[in-house]
């Protein structure tokens, strides 16, 4: 089994488009509420959706990246768009669901991410990396062009990051010692998952300076 197709071909790219399609609604909604035009909102959904596996996809050579191959991965983000567009206000009031189809995104992207980095040469921890950048790259995108500091690198939001590393590298773990298959691929998926649900339920925030005791006042 290929190491970048731990799933068969028809699942591994429905599984892709939807996470594809919950990472465009959220580049929308944040659209939305900075008053975009739908121009705006579509550059948002594109580069929430792909910016992360774009970005995989140049630094290992897999080029013409797969966005710009694959017609229904570029599709997807601008139907996401006409939904936000048409139904925003609807869409808003079931944010709790889109939340948690983005932590199966998240999940999901972390661990094909990593195996696609390593199936094209490079080491476990780079590939690790790499895993992480497709799972929360297009986030950071999409924030520095609206403007805001990227949620990633915030104090005050839940844990998003850290789900994503601990499903990486239980996938480079699991290449480590020849374990890699469609089951532990999932349940490195699924540990993700689960760990980003109970960040979001529990609020879990990843700790600032040891004995912070700065008077600059919080943002």
């Amino acid at each position: 089994m290929q190491l970048d197709q731990i799933f068969s071909p028809s699942v591994q790219h429905t599984l892709d488009v939807i996470g594809i399609f919950v990472f465009a609604i959220s580049g929308a909604l944040l659209a939305v509420r900075k008053n975009f035009d739908v121009f705006g909102m579509a550059v948002l959904a594109e580069v929430t959706a792909l910016g992360g596996g774009l970005f995989r996809d140049l630094i290992i050579g897999a080029v013409p990246p797969a966005a710009f191959t694959d017609l229904g991965f570029f599709v997807t983000p601008l139907l996401a768009t006409v939904v936000v567009f048409f139904l925003h206000p609807h869409v808003e009031r079931i944010q709790a669901a889109v939340l948690v189809f983005d932590a199966a995104g998240l999940g999901l992207f972390c661990v094909t991410g990593t195996t696609k980095a390593y199936s094209h040469g490079l080491g476990l921890t780079a590939s690790a990396t790499l895993g992480l950048a497709t799972a929360v790259g297009g986030g950071v995108l999409r924030d520095v062009l609206a403007n805001e500091v990227p949620s990633l690198l915030r104090w005050d939001r839940d844990l998003y990051a850290v789900p994503a590393i601990v499903g990486a590298t239980m996938v480079v773990l699991c290449i480590r010692f020849d374990a890699l298959t469609s089951v532990t691929s999932g349940l490195a998926a699924a540990t993700a998952f689960v760990l980003r649900l109970l960040a979001m339920k529990f609020h879990w925030r990843a700790p600032r300076a040891w004995n912070r005791r700065s008077t600059v006042m919080e943002e």
